[in-house]
């Protein structure tokens, strides 16, 4: 039989839970009379937990804002899901750059607090998650929260290098399911993936969390490519994604002055074979490294090339030439227009 400070701690989860609850429907949740569901409140109560009694018809208790924070009843994906967001949070560059260096010490002593009472199955669960997970930089304005069961089922099957079958739908509304070797859980612009190769065909793969609605562990194991690299994976994927233009270009410049305007979700950027010599042109464009974009439009490009300040050679598609012609011609008009009464 329960004792008395463990219904006590029950209720006040169920009370966390949100919404009125009925004193009857308490004391059937904690097994216990009315008149001790009325005793409980009080010891809360007396520990400064805001309950609030309501009453009428459908009045009973409910949780009320109080001058602190009263304890928080987490069950284990609770838990994890708010460690998680901490830790993540954190290694994505949102605490520092949506708040002050104190609200991001703030992040780290509460995650420190919740970890330490973490049951070690829990803490064990959260440590195969964070060993699965990269991220490709900070979180975009769009987050789309993948199910808990599912992230940590794909980080152990990560950890473990087991083979997976997922239930997927398609960002057209195509459900099916698919045979995946993960190598790892990538964070990227708000979203989470899953990144690895396909079976049988060993296709690289990348698969949305949040359109997956069941993983199941197959039987077997797998040895992962030793420089395997699933965030650049994902990246490349978008990069290479089939649309309606392949756009190969050359550009005069670093890998960093390119991916200052052509992420790598955006570009894939090959260096040349060899650099130019001094008894070479260095300014032949075979030199220059090799920039491949797939896109569904071409008509922001110019603008994007142009803000490198860069020498380029255009090889694909002659579409673009016409297009950046257009946005010189546009320029040299606007340079040489002059405001009325100037002369």
């Amino acid at each position: 039989m329960a004792r008395p400070i463990a219904r006590v701690l029950t209720l006040l989860e169920l009370l966390q839970s949100g919404g009125i609850r009925t004193v009857g429907e308490l004391a059937d949740r904690l097994g216990v009379d009315e008149r001790t569901v009325r005793r409980y409140v009080d010891h809360l109560l007396d520990l400064d937990v805001p309950v609030e009694s309501v009453r009428g018809r459908y009045g009973g208790y409910r949780l009320g804002p109080g001058y602190r924070m009263p304890p928080l009843m987490l069950n284990d994906d609770e838990a994890l899901a708010v460690l998680l967001g901490l830790v993540a949070g954190r290694r994505a560059g949102l605490a520092t750059a949506a708040g002050t260096a104190s609200e991001a010490a703030a992040g780290e002593t509460a995650a420190a607090k919740i970890r330490r009472v973490l049951p070690e199955r829990l803490r064990a669960r959260l440590d195969t998650v964070l060993g699965s997970l990269a991220f490709t930089g900070p979180g975009g304005e769009e987050a789309a929260v993948p199910d808990t069961t599912v992230l940590l089922a794909l980080a152990d099957a990560v950890s473990h290098h087991r083979p997976v079958a997922l239930r997927y739908t398609t960002a057209d509304g195509r459900r099916g399911e698919r045979t995946l070797r993960p190598y790892g859980l990538v964070a990227h612009a708000g979203r989470w993936y899953v990144a690895g190769a396909a079976e049988p065909s060993g296709e690289d793969r990348t698969f949305r969390l949040d359109r997956i609605a069941d993983v199941r562990t197959l039987p077997g194991a797998f040895e992962p490519p030793a420089d395997v690299d699933p965030a650049a994976r994902v990246l490349t994927g978008f990069a290479t994604a089939p649309y309606r233009y392949e756009v190969v270009l050359r550009i005069a410049g670093t890998t960093e002055q390119i991916r200052a305007r052509l992420p790598a979700s955006v570009a894939v950027v090959t260096a040349p074979p060899t650099p130019a010599t001094a008894s070479e042109e260095p300014d032949d464009p075979a030199h220059w490294p090799r920039v491949e974009l797939h896109v569904e439009r071409l008509d922001w490009l110019p603008g994007v090339l142009a803000s490198l300040d860069l020498p380029f050679a255009i090889e694909r598609p002659d579409e673009l030439r016409a297009l950046v012609t257009a946005l010189s011609d546009r320029l040299h008009h606007s340079a040489h227009r002059r405001p009325p009464g100037v002369t």
